[in-house]
């Protein structure tokens, strides 16, 4: 099977193509270097003839980015991976496509499930439940994973709270369960190759790390690990963002298991790993910057 990953410069296509190329599947990068101004016209030119899975690893997990830029955000998390969809479906592919936990709205009082409807409450969710509706229609041969909380993004958070005695907000209302970038790209690449052994599994699915807990307790959690600045508060408090985030982003994740055999790992082992993984990022990042 000819597996293309449609990757950007973050650590998720980089680990995931790491693993993939570690097993018999014949594995194709495709870097978008700037998902919100891809050319999808340029699909022809970008998609081998014969591919047999687009894996989009295009992790978008945060909302506070969209929300900054709603046609970025519309690009990226509606218009491109509508457009493989559809390529996909004229060229007999099959399309792996990531969602996430924003896709609800966070009022129900339990976990969420796969086939609960629905009803986002930013700009990031209501573009990535748009997504999945048109895969449904578009494409009957889609795989679509819904994530819980990127774990970098809150270890950013506390990695940009630099001075000693800063105050960082984190609302304790909020509860979900982060997801650590390496066990993500675990549970892809795992899934496609039940994909490659002929498992007609097409649908939806949902993973998030073992524990649930708040944002607060997170921050607290996040505080400890070394390399992170000392001296930084982590208060109970909703921060200006806090509207982007729903009450209860629970997920519900027996289907994922019961088909794949995938079990959930708790994200707390993977802490150190992923403060790590992001410096190495972080290093790249400031090796591409042009000279000023």
């Amino acid at each position: 099977m000819h597996v293309l990953v449609v990757h950007d410069y973050g650590p998720l296509g980089k680990i995931l193509l790491e693993r993939l190329r570690e097993t018999h599947l014949h594995v194709s990068p495709l870097l978008v270097s700037d998902p919100s101004n891809a050319d999808l016209d340029a699909l022809e030119n970008w998609i081998p003839e014969d591919t047999d899975l687009i894996v989009n690893a295009l992790w978008m997990a945060d909302p506070e980015v969209a929300e900054k830029d709603p046609e970025g955000a519309h690009m990226a998390a509606f218009s491109l991976p509508v457009a493989m969809a559809e390529f996909a479906r004229d060229h007999g592919m099959a399309l792996f496509q990531l969602s996430s936990c924003y896709v609800f709205d966070g009022r129900k009082q339990s976990g969420y499930i796969t086939s609960n409807p629905g009803q986002p409450v930013n700009e990031l969710g209501n573009w990535q439940w748009e997504c999945e509706q048109a895969l449904r229609t578009l494409l009957p041969r889609h795989m679509i994973l819904r994530t819980g909380w990127s774990l970098a993004r809150f270890i950013r958070k506390m990695q940009a709270s630099t001075a000693a005695g800063e105050t960082l907000s984190l609302p304790g209302r909020c509860r979900g369960q982060p997801v650590a970038v390496r066990d993500l790209a675990r549970v892809m690449a795992a899934m496609v190759l039940q994909i490659d052994c002929g498992a007609e599994v097409w649908g939806t699915y949902q993973y998030a790390g073992a524990e649930e807990i708040n944002l607060y307790e997170l921050g607290l959690a996040i505080a400890g690990l070394p390399g992170i600045p000392e001296g930084i508060r982590v208060v109970d408090e909703v921060p200006g963002w806090g509207h982007l985030e729903p009450v209860n982003t629970t997920l519900i994740c027996t289907k994922i298991r019961n088909t794949f055999g995938i079990k959930q790992q708790p994200w707390r082992s993977g802490l150190v790993d992923e403060l790590s993984m992001l410096k190495q990022a972080n290093s790249r990042e400031v090796a591409r910057e042009p000279a000023g």
